[in-house]
């Protein structure tokens, strides 16, 4: 059997080699699929995906070809011509007959292309620092998506021993109820909890299930594929209203995009009014063939023309381009009304996100020291439960906890640390959104993949 099984394997070896690579495949898959992947390569795949940082490279590379096509304007074009008459030509027709041509063109000087000129290299900047900005803005987006699912895998994990310590208190419940300890309403009550927190269960895993969907899509990577590693995330640094801001990538690229509308229109302007002068070179292959050119000519025609000079061109009166400069200069002025429209909402936005920020990290001490008190009211009823409160046999004082007690305290501690996660969360956002609208998002990201 051993011989036969070698000797099939050996006629199917494609096969086999096939079935080991799906095997392989899907080993490797399941190995992803479960991995942690870093924050820093769930951004650099974002990046890499967007959909808006691929139209901010298309709208790069269309500003290096105008600016090459402006300069392009000095450099000598070269083209060439030819053609021959369909039917035999009869009489003068006004025009050389040519086998083939053949004429350069360039501009030699030109104040208003030099404008444009100065445009394209102000639109390239202004295209270079667009990109920047949808880098940044997918990397905000990222990394607020990674932050965020991986604070809800800590909730659902305290959300499920939430929903343990409630079942135990059903089940407490019940056996009191049972036994008339307790009366109906306080096993309606567990039941109710046990409810509440399952609800709340449900609520985590729709959104981790959005997140891992919103992760998937900016990524790329198959849905459920990343797990976050927690140590990857670099700490957010305690940014406020008082940091010493710095021009965004947006604002510094409305910026130039309103020069280089100023220069455009500049140009536009300029070429109502001052010369051009060009450059040109022509060359005719003259022929005989289909004609009787020669009747018309004191001598016979020569088989080559050539031709050169220089041309200067001084508008007088253009009522177009009169119109293009006005039309030039309402683009530029709307450009600057938007550069400045982007300052004013950018210095808004500083002045919001330092208000709520104050709200935020008050609101997250809070919670911090909610969730302290409430780890030592676990402890205190532990220790009461296990050793007795030392004064429940004494006139007056207070009744020994039952073993529900345990498990609301349970219930409740795990509910500060969530509130407490939460607090952390909307924090961090808060300070991201801020270190961006400051102009310091890079300095994080560079922590981010310096980690």
């Amino acid at each position: 059997m051993t011989g036969q099984a070698r000797l099939k394997t050996g006629h199917n070896s494609p096969r086999t080699h096939a079935v080991l690579v799906a095997v392989l495949a899907l080993a490797a898959a399941a190995t992803i699929a479960h991995a942690q992947v870093s924050i820093g390569t769930v951004v650099d795949l974002a990046q890499r995906n967007s959909s808006s940082v691929k139209l901010a490279q298309a709208d790069l590379q269309k500003a290096n070809a105008s600016l090459a096509e402006s300069r392009d304007a000095f450099i000598p074009s070269l083209s060439f011509g030819s053609g021959l008459p369909a039917f035999p030509e009869v009489g003068f027709t006004g025009t050389l007959p040519t086998i083939w041509d053949a004429s350069i063109q360039s501009i030699v000087f030109s104040m208003p292309q030099f404008r444009y000129i100065q445009a394209g290299r102000q639109g390239v900047k202004a295209a270079q620092l667009n990109l920047k900005d949808a880098r940044e803005q997918v990397a905000l987006d990222a990394a607020t998506a990674y932050i965020e699912l991986d604070t809800l895998n800590d909730e659902l994990d305290a959300s499920r021993e939430q929903e343990q310590d409630a079942g135990r208190l059903v089940a407490i419940a019940q056996e009191r109820t049972d036994a008339g300890v307790d009366p109906l309403n306080d096993l309606l009550q567990a039941r109710l909890t046990a409810a509440q927190l399952k609800l709340k269960r449900m609520h985590l895993e729709t959104r981790a299930a959005t997140l891992t969907k919103q992760l998937s899509t900016l990524t790329g990577l198959p849905t459920g594929s990343i797990k976050p590693d927690h140590a990857s995330i670099p700490e957010v640094p305690a940014v406020s209203g008082d940091t010493v801001p710095q021009a965004t990538a947006a604002q510094e690229s409305a910026q130039m995009m309103a020069l280089s509308r100023a220069r455009v229109a500049k140009g536009d302007e300029e070429r109502s009014w001052l010369p051009q002068i060009g450059f040109g070179v022509l060359y005719n292959r003259n022929t005989t063939l289909l004609n009787d050119i020669n009747q018309y000519y004191a001598t016979a025609l020569p088989a080559n023309d050539f031709s050169s000079g220089f041309s200067i061109q001084l508008p007088i009166f253009d009522a177009g381009l009169r119109a293009k400069s006005r039309e030039s200069n309402a683009d530029a002025l709307r450009a600057k009304v938007e550069a400045e429209q982007a300052q004013r909402q950018n210095d808004i936005q500083i002045a919001t996100l330092t208000g709520n920020l104050r709200e935020l990290d008050t609101q997250a001490e809070i919670a911090a020291l909610k969730q302290q008190i409430a780890g030592e009211q676990l402890k205190t009823v532990l220790a009461q439960l296990e050793l007795g409160n030392g004064a429940s046999g004494e006139a007056g004082g207070p009744p020994q906890l039952s073993p529900k007690a345990e498990q609301l305290a349970r219930i409740d501690e795990r509910q500060k640390f969530s509130d407490a996660l939460d607090a952390g969360l909307d924090l961090s956002k808060a300070r991201l959104n801020l270190l961006r609208a400051l102009g310091h998002m890079q300095d994080w990201l560079n922590e981010l993949h310096a980690k």
